[in-house]
């Protein structure tokens, strides 16, 4: 009885691990690519322009991102108003608590991150890395504080719109894959401009 229960459970296991960790070799080979691509372009650029010290295309936040926009493409939370919206929104909420409380790191870490959700949930961006970002905005180098709202522009605009030019190319390449989910904005342009 007892051997029988312990071979059920492990034959469920098996099946659930499986079903978890389910091998599409052409899934996971655009996967790393796409990821590969989007990071390596950003830290090619920034090794041609910047010296090593100052890393400032690469935020942690971007390898988050990657995740999502490569890796779990259809999410919601993937799509291009989030993950440039979300971005820029809390890059703006982390540089502007950063300067009204310059002094207390664990005061205005917390707050740029609490309010960088709220924003993210009112404007309808939400994007997880975001919550980096404006964390980031407050507990970057000397250098990612000096740039104030230009932190903004570059490395967080650039940065991402790279990683969306990436993932624009990399999920529509196999029928598979597409992005980004919702191409209603894409149908409308054909209909207003190939109607014939």
């Amino acid at each position: 009885m007892m051997r029988h229960r312990i071979r059920h459970h492990a034959r469920r296991a098996k099946y659930i691990i499986y079903q978890e960790t389910l091998i599409d070799f052409k899934e996971h080979l655009w996967t790393f690519i796409g990821s590969f691509l989007g990071i390596a372009i950003i830290g090619f650029l920034n090794s041609k322009y910047f010296t090593a010290y100052d890393n400032l295309f690469m935020i942690g936040s971007f390898g988050a991102s990657s995740v999502l926009i490569y890796g779990i493409i259809n999410s919601p939370l993937a799509q291009p108003r989030n993950l440039i919206g979300g971005h820029v929104v809390c890059a703006l909420v982390g540089v502007t608590i950063h300067k009204l409380i310059p002094g207390e790191v664990w005061l205005s870490s917390a707050l740029s991150v609490a309010l960088a959700i709220v924003a993210m949930q009112i404007t309808k961006t939400l994007h997880p890395p975001g919550g980096a970002t404006a964390l980031i905005a407050n507990i970057g180098s000397a250098k990612i504080q000096a740039l104030g709202y230009l932190y903004v522009l570059s490395p967080v605009l650039s940065g991402v719109l790279i990683l969306f030019l990436v993932a624009m190319v990399c999920n529509n390449i196999t029928p598979h894959r597409s992005y980004p989910k919702n191409k209603g904005w894409y149908k409308i342009w054909q209909r207003k401009y190939h109607h014939h």
